[in-house]
């Protein structure tokens, strides 16, 4: 663990990390006057964790998280020990006797809300981790972090150097790559997404780069009713992500 601890702010963020690693909080601190149900209950399963609480103002918060965005609480907690690797993570789900992974890659998402948004989409659907090319994405920024709610603490994000490489590693792991395109001639609800999967989407307007579109396994088409030609990224994302949850029996 760090031994200098940073600071989340807002109910999502702390709210996540007390959800998933309450010992990583070093201290909890809300603003007393606010008094509304969501403040009750968040104090409540603060004290349920055993986390030290403590008063302070609005603007003590305010200089601490360095935002007037964060609703009354912030938190100064330990960084968790988080997977170095793909490798090791699918490794440790083998050892588990995960052999079902379900993966999202998104090659040329340079807009951090975009991913902002994948992120969270992707920790609703339960997605192992996200992965990118280090020289077409987004790291993870505060902007993410604030878009994503907590979920950029939660999905392991993974910057691979060279992405077709990559894919054709997760191939060698018996996991099937299915690619989403609009020309594609068949439809996302006619893949089979029960088994370890990878889904790779492109960025909106470009779509995959080629080397990605040639090794995927198979390539999918989102069924479009209307007028506009693509979805937005994120919304793409929880579509794919959502007919994988449903083919799985979540």
């Amino acid at each position: 663990m760090s031994s200098s601890p940073k600071v989340l702010f807002g109910f999502h963020a702390v709210g996540v990390r007390l959800k998933t690693a309450p010992q990583s909080i070093v201290e909890i601190y809300y603003e007393a006057t606010r008094r509304d149900a969501r403040m009750r209950q968040f104090i409540e399963r603060a004290k349920e964790a055993g986390v030290r609480l403590i008063e302070a103002d609005g603007l003590r918060i305010a200089k601490l998280a360095g935002s007037h965005g964060h609703q009354g609480v912030a938190a100064r907690v330990q960084a968790v020990a988080q997977v170095t690797s793909l490798d090791e993570l699918l490794e440790n789900l083998e050892a588990q006797g995960t052999a079902n992974p379900l993966l999202l890659v998104l090659d040329g998402v340079t807009d951090p809300h975009n991913l902002g948004a994948c992120l969270r989409v992707a920790d609703g659907a339960g997605v192992h981790a996200v992965i990118a090319p280090k020289d077409h994405a987004v790291g993870v920024n505060a902007t993410v972090a604030k878009v994503a709610s907590g979920a950029a603490e939660t999905v392991p994000y993974f910057m691979v150097t060279n992405l077709a490489r990559t894919l054709v590693e997760l191939k060698e792991r018996n996991i099937w790559i299915i690619g989403t395109s609009g020309d594609a001639p068949r439809t996302l609800y006619q893949a089979d997404l029960k088994g370890p999967v990878a889904l790779v989407l492109g960025a909106e307007g470009a779509g995959m780069r080629q080397l990605t579109r040639k090794t995927c396994d198979e390539l999918v088409s989102i069924p479009m009713q209307g007028a506009v030609e693509s979805l937005n990224v994120s919304v793409a994302s929880g579509v794919c992500l959502y007919e994988a949850l449903r083919q799985r029996g979540a």
